[in-house]
């Protein structure tokens, strides 16, 4: 106590600290002491009616506590006197035994007396029951058979609660009432008859179905009831629970079932279309029955069976099932796509289970797949086998056919822009091109997985295409007059490689989603130029076999008198080069520049083979006019057909030698050979000391003066980018100072 009151005169004193801290504030001394008077009588009002309230609530509890305890007292007084009562009333109950008995004989008289009437009526009532079950009156079948199971059961039950051991009652009473049996299990069989006909049932007469489900409903509730009795007494009638429901779900099952089972009317001998036709027929009548049952069978069944969806899931079970059955079937190519298209594809669209008749009630999202993933990627392996198989013979079958096309006597067909063509293109692609449609039904994967089978056949297709159209050319060398249109042909061939390519990309862009190419793209590019430039190759060869024996003229004794060898050379060029105009680009280009390049080469080839050598400075002036005519003629002609591109390099070379022919004055022939060899660095040594010996006039000091220098200043020929004289020969009879051939550098 003495510390709290320390503790409030520091309080307070720092209070009037705090107050009076300047000088101005000592005269309101007066007007604080009543502001603190104030707050102390506030202060100890509160307090007073505190205590006062708190005071009130203890009286209250302690009169509750009082009056709780004389309630006790109470009842501690009265459980006695029942004690005592009870003890007293043991004795008065077990004279009462004679009363209870009678009280369960009369509750067994009673119900006999209930039943009295049914027990007699019970013939009269089955045979009314038999003929309402036959009529179709089923309700009021069920409602007789209900009143006899009803009789028999009660009477059971008095019996089993008078005497549970009295076999031979029981068996009398089960024995007078044995036709009910029959009759339940009668108007049953009508029942699941009207539930196998349900979607024609619910169509014609929907109240012969709604009382179908009555009656099992009815049913169900009794079950419910003898069971819930059992599990009291241990009673249950005889043929209890019947459990229709569940055989009511069972027969459900079993028609729909059925209803897919018979879909199938064709096998694969009688109609190649039956898988098909199968699934197309199985579509329409899931939709059909799956719509009867929305608008419909719903409103024949309470709400709590859930009847769509249950309907809902029998018939994807079932066709689950069906399917399944199917895949395991040996299926042709043809078939698996079909199955799978339908399963993958056609199952939750629009067509079928997506149905806008069929929503929202079903939800494809939540139906399971039809096939699992295994069987999926057997039959797509099967398929891609059976795909190889079938397209490797398919290809061979169209190289066949085009081969056969190659040996006609008249010209192949041309396109729209005029190149000659065969069909071999359009044949392969669209036989591509329908795999791939049929492939894009499936998926996206499957889709690549044939595109890139498509490709690998199409590489080992070029190969024998390759090896045909080498064949094609060794058969007509045995006798250029057949086939009669042998260059056309070849030309087709060669513009196939185009269409293949252009083909190739087309299907690329059209069905990969992959942009890159790949290790067999590279493939079947390389083996397309591979063989359109073989096939230039063999044309050109055609060509020059027809102008062997006129460049055997070139740069002989006769050439020099004057012959028409070169306007020979320049007609028969440009007259196979009409023909050679119908080559798609760039191979044409590619082929010009390559007959460009042959023709030079074989004149340069008549020049080193020293086939003439002059005698004299007019024969040497003579035969280098004739030369840089004949290269004028040649620029001219190959011009006109490269469409003025620059042909100028390579018949430059004939000038550059026929100028080294033309010079009269040996001493400054070196100036002349070493400006040849700066403009053509991959002429050789042999080329030089060959056409010193063309010009005759050079003696073998100046040839080897001549070669020794130009060693001394080689030339580099790495950056020459059109060779010309890299793949002439000289013949060895010209090799008078070097036993090996060297480049001059």
């Amino acid at each position: 106590m003495e510390e709290t009151n320390r503790e409030a005169v520091a309080t307070a004193v720092q209070r009037v600290a705090g107050m009076l801290q300047r000088s101005d504030q000592l005269d309101k001394v007066e007007q604080y002491r009543r502001r603190e008077a104030r707050k102390k009588a506030s202060v100890e009002a509160r307090l007073k009616a505190a205590i006062q309230s708190q005071l009130d609530g203890v009286r209250t509890g302690l009169t509750q506590l009082h009056n709780a305890l004389c309630d006790v007292k109470d009842i501690q007084n009265s459980l006695a006197d029942v004690s005592k009562d009870w003890r007293q009333s043991i004795n008065t109950i077990e004279n009462l035994k004679d009363v209870k008995d009678a009280v369960v004989q009369h509750s067994q008289l009673a119900s006999a007396v209930e039943n009295l009437k049914n027990i007699f009526s019970v013939p009269e009532i089955v045979r009314e029951t038999h003929d309402l079950i036959e009529q179709g009156e089923l309700l009021q079948a069920h409602r007789k058979l209900m009143d006899l199971e009803c009789s028999r059961d009660d009477l059971m039950y008095e019996q089993y609660r008078m005497d549970s051991k009295n076999v031979h009652d029981m068996n009398l009473i089960r024995g007078y009432f044995g036709q009910v049996q029959g009759l339940s299990e009668e108007l049953s069989k009508q029942l699941w008859m009207v539930l196998q006909r349900a979607m024609v049932t619910v169509r014609r007469d929907p109240t012969m179905l709604v009382s179908v489900v009555r009656i099992i409903e009815r049913e169900e509730k009794i079950d419910r009831r003898m069971l819930d009795r059992k599990k009291q007494t241990g009673f249950i009638p005889p043929g209890r629970p019947k459990c229709w429901k569940n055989r009511m779900n069972e027969v459900l099952e079993g028609t729909v079932s059925a209803r897919i089972e018979s879909t199938q009317s064709e096998t694969r001998e009688s109609d190649k279309m039956w898988l098909v036709r199968l699934l197309e027929i199985t579509r329409k009548y899931i939709l059909d029955d799956l719509t009867v049952v929305k608008n419909l069978m719903v409103q024949c069944f309470p709400p709590h069976y859930n009847t769509f969806q249950v309907f809902l899931d029998l018939y994807h079970k079932s066709v689950s099932a069906r399917v399944q059955e199917l895949a395991a079937e040996d299926l042709e190519a043809n078939e698996i796509v079909s199955l799978l298209t339908w399963v993958l594809n056609t199952y939750k669209s629009v067509e079928m289970m997506a149905h806008p008749d069929l929503q929202p009630e079903c939800d494809v999202k939540q139906l399971e797949p039809l096939l699992p993933q295994h069987v999926v990627d057997d039959l797509l392996g099967k398929y891609l086998k059976t795909f190889t198989s079938n397209i490797t013979g398919w290809l061979r079958k169209a190289l066949e056919t085009d081969k056969k096309d190659w040996q006609k006597e008249t010209e192949p067909e041309a396109d729209q822009d005029g190149y000659y063509q065969t069909t071999l293109p359009a044949i392969v692609f669209q036989m591509f091109e329908q795999n791939l449609q049929v492939a894009a039904q499936i998926n996206e994967t499957f889709k690549e997985q044939v595109l890139r089978v498509c490709l690998k056949q199409m590489n080992s297709f070029l190969v024998r295409y390759r090896e045909e159209a080498i064949n094609y050319k060794e058969e007509h060398l045995k006798n250029r007059q057949l086939p009669q249109c042998y260059v056309q042909y070849m030309i087709a061939i060669i513009n196939n490689c185009q269409t293949f390519k252009e083909s190739i990309n087309s299907l690329k862009r059209k069905y990969s989603q992959s942009t890159e190419p790949t290790q067999n793209d590279a493939a079947i590019d390389n083996l397309l130029n591979e063989v359109a430039r073989e096939g230039c190759q063999f044309l050109l060869d055609e060509v020059f076999l027809d102008l062997e024996r006129h460049l055997n003229e070139l740069l002989t004794r006769k050439w020099l008198t004057g012959t028409h060898a070169v306007d020979t050379i320049c007609v028969t060029v440009e007259d196979y080069f009409n023909d050679f105009a119908k080559i798609k680009k760039p191979y044409n280009q590619e082929m010009t520049s390559e007959a460009h390049r042959r023709v030079v080469v074989e004149y340069l080839k008549a020049i080193i083979q020293k086939r003439i050598s002059f005698k004299n400075a007019d024969e040497r002036k003579e035969g280098a006019e004739r030369m840089m005519k004949e290269a004028e003629q040649f620029k001219f002609l190959f011009r006109k057909l490269s469409a003025g591109e620059d042909t100028d390099r390579l018949c430059d070379a004939i000038a550059a030698i026929a100028e080294v022919f033309k010079l009269t004055d040996p001493a400054l022939l070196y100036l002349e050979v070493s400006t040849l060899v700066s403009k053509y660095p991959d002429i050789r040594e042999e080329h030089i000391v060959a056409l010193l010996a063309v010009r005759g006039d050079a003696s073998r000091e100046m040839r080897q003066m001549i070669i020794e220098t130009l060693n001394q200043n080689k030339p580099s020929s790495s950056s020459v980018s059109q060779p010309v004289f890299r793949d002439i020969t000289v013949p060895s009879i010209t090799m008078t100072s070097m036993a090996v051939p060297k480049l001059l550098k």
